[in-house]
């Protein structure tokens, strides 16, 4: 009677792990790799380190070591010259510090915005929704996140337009007669990080009033707070980790947004990555200049988030405590 196949597969696996089980080899390498508890965690952990340094910071350096050079691409027959001349120019010309300082402030300000706008929801979501009705409603504000950041820039556009539907509103009920030029200002860019940004604050926000015990308001309660100094005392001071990564999140992702400036802002208007974006497309023989730009915004905009993460402290210590 023929053997079938799946037969045959099963007895030959069953052969190969009871080889391998046996085999001193096989054991010796285990040991070797697995023997301790820390050297499982280094094998575990080898993986990401590495992905985290070739796709993370390998970039970074090669880009930092390019705001030295001289030029590039390199010329043939002529080797590397490094020069500081790229991040000097940075400092002696407004067109370029005034959109960088117009980038940093428009980012601290949108930041703050997002902050604002974004608590009450995500308070109303964790505090006041029930359990039950928390997922869905999440889901309902997640939907618009679902498309890429240009097609949401667009819906922005068609907003804000001259034709868009808020004019069209304000002009059917008369309250204007002629369109309010929304588009191509700091009103349409601001709107528009912020709308691309909210998603980033509002997750960690919910995230840590979801966790603030109801118990702890209701014996603040019991002992005579009101709904503000629950508020001011107890619920915000809790929610200070969730404003920390919301915040921190956001200010660096709206640096470093290249699509919506273009799209949203006007000559008035005009952020550092556009920039950037311009020593890199237009110029091709000034990338150097724009890794030293680069370099720049990247530094500062750590700089700033470790300031801003000093000032709320850590372990209950900071502004909010």
């Amino acid at each position: 009677m023929p053997i079938s196949n799946s037969r045959v597969s099963a007895s030959y696996r069953r052969g190969f792990w009871s080889w391998l089980s046996s085999n001193q080899t096989y054991h010796s390498v285990s040991l070797f790799l697995l023997g301790t508890k820390r050297k499982r965690f280094i094998l575990l952990a080898a993986l990401p380190v590495l992905w985290a340094l070739v796709a993370n910071f390998a970039p970074l350096l090669k880009m930092l070591e390019f705001s030295f050079y001289e030029a590039y691409p390199l010329s043939k027959g002529r080797g590397i010259v490094y020069t500081l001349d790229n991040w000097i120019e940075f400092f002696i010309l407004n067109v370029y510090t005034i959109p960088f300082l117009r980038s940093i402030v428009f980012s601290i300000i949108l930041t703050i915005s997002t902050l604002i706008l974004t608590y009450p929801i995500a308070y109303y979501l964790a505090q006041h929704l029930p359990k039950s009705k928390q997922l869905l409603f999440l889901l309902i504000l997640l939907i618009p996140f679902w498309v890429g950041e240009i097609i949401r820039t667009y819906a922005i556009m068609i907003l804000l337009g001259n034709k868009g539907l808020i004019n069209l509103i304000l002009q059917y009920f008369d309250i204007i007669e002629s369109p309010i030029p929304f588009m191509y200002t700091h009103f349409s860019l601001g709107i528009g990080i912020v709308y691309l940004t909210s998603l980033y604050m509002l997750l960690p926000l919910y995230s840590t009033l979801e966790q603030i015990p109801k118990n702890l308001l209701e014996a603040s309660a019991d002992l005579g707070a009101g709904p503000w100094t629950r508020f001011w005392r107890v619920t915000l001071p809790l929610s200070k980790d969730g404003i920390t990564s919301g915040c921190t999140l956001v200010f660096l992702i709206s640096t470093g947004f290249y699509a919506a400036p273009v799209m949203l802002g006007g000559p008035s208007s005009t952020m550092f990555s556009e920039t950037i974006a311009g020593t890199f497309n237009v110029a091709a023989d000034r990338w150097p200049v724009g890794a030293a730009f680069s370099s720049i915004m990247l530094i500062t905009t750590i700089f700033v988030a470790a300031v801003f993460l000093k000032i709320m402290g850590r372990g209950g210590k900071g502004i909010l405590r």
